[in-house]
């Protein structure tokens, strides 16, 4: 086990199943806008009972980092289009659900 206290975001939404090749490519767009100014890992899950449920967990190396530099993201022009795009393939009246963690520790096999 190693200590580790990062800061990390958990969303989760639904995504209609014949939209999954647009969510892909949104999220990698996405991932690039991200990558300009920060450090950060994100992990999508589809859930076994639902195909339509994700849930998306981005890690970053602290708040402090994240807060200083996720302004510069949002003023990205593409970013607010490519958030566009992806709230058009979520199922209606399903929110998007979003939580704030700090990952204390973490303990692996492989």
């Amino acid at each position: 086990m190693r200590d580790v206290s990062v800061f990390v975001k958990v969303y989760q939404y639904h995504v209609h199943q014949d939209k999954l090749d647009e969510y892909i490519r949104i999220q990698e767009k996405a991932a690039n806008i991200y990558a300009k100014y920060l450090d950060f890992q994100t992990l999508y899950f589809n859930s076994t009972e639902d195909k339509t449920k994700w849930i998306e967990v981005s890690r970053y190396k602290s708040k402090e980092e994240y807060e200083r530099s996720i302004h510069l993201v949002n003023e990205e022009e593409d970013i607010h289009k490519l958030f566009h795009e992806f709230q058009s393939l979520l199922i209606e009246d399903n929110e998007i659900i979003e939580e704030d963690f700090v990952q204390k520790f973490e303990k692996s096999t492989f």
